[in-house]
């Protein structure tokens, strides 16, 4: 059985087990002994402990089926949703879609399609609030750039961005994987951002907006738009009979 959680969270895990989770539960026992005034501390580290045992949590996750979509690369609020004259990794104008990760969301990373990676570029920066966005281009960062199997509708972008209190970018790709869409490609250590960028003009176009939900690997982000048959020149536009 899958334990649900992140393995590039293991150490973390084992250190606030050793700091917080062992001298939690030492105060519990000794308050349940009589030592009655350790209660609310062993309490309040037992609950810290959970909050940093869960920030690493992994659920699993199901994949919509629909063909012809790019799906969340990050649990969060979408902050963004732009249009770009140009993109050094798009080689054109583009469309970007910011995700912000609070300290409350999953913080895996999912790959928004099925492709295989092209480029993978780590960019050293600055630790300004996710939010803001500037902090896109200044601060620290992870690029991964992925072909999808539909040349025609890529390249596709995924960048992982640290935020202010994020320190530590994972990412388990390497240049020439092939990855499926929903799959996990790595993780980003407490708050953050990531983008989503695309040709802008590529067949997919966004399905979300500024304030929504994104669940990884599961909210829909964009979908392929399908050329509308031509009407003949002289057949009138409206319901056939």
């Amino acid at each position: 059985m899958r334990i649900p959680l992140a393995r590039a969270g293991a150490r973390e895990i084992f250190l606030m087990t050793l700091i917080v989770g062992v001298p939690a539960a030492a105060s519990l026992v000794a308050a349940m002994s009589g030592w009655t005034w350790l209660w609310p501390v062993g309490i309040v580290l037992g609950l810290a402990w959970v909050w940093g045992v869960a920030f690493f949590r992994d659920p699993e996750r199901a994949v919509p089926s629909e063909s012809g979509i790019l799906v969340s690369p990050a649990d969060g609020v979408v902050v963004e949703t732009v249009d770009l004259d140009q993109h050094p990794d798009v080689g054109g104008p583009s469309r970007r879609i910011s995700i912000f990760l609070s300290v409350l969301d999953v913080h895996i990373n999912r790959s928004p399609c099925d492709g295989v990676v092209q480029l993978m570029r780590y960019e050293p920066g600055r630790f300004m609030d996710a939010r803001n966005p500037d902090s896109g281009r200044l601060n620290e960062a992870n690029t991964i750039v992925i072909e999808p199997d539909d040349p025609a509708d890529g390249p596709v972008v995924v960048r992982q961005i640290a935020g202010k209190i994020a320190r530590r970018i994972v990412c388990d790709l390497k240049v020439g994987d092939r990855v499926r869409t929903g799959q996990r490609i790595g993780m980003i250590k407490f708050g953050s951002r990531t983008e989503l960028i695309f040709p802008a003009n590529s067949s997919f176009r966004p399905s979300v907006r500024m304030g929504d939900k994104a669940r990884g690997a599961v909210t829909i982000m964009a979908r392929r738009r399908e050329p509308q048959p031509e009407q003949a020149d002289n057949e009138p536009i409206g319901v056939r009979a």
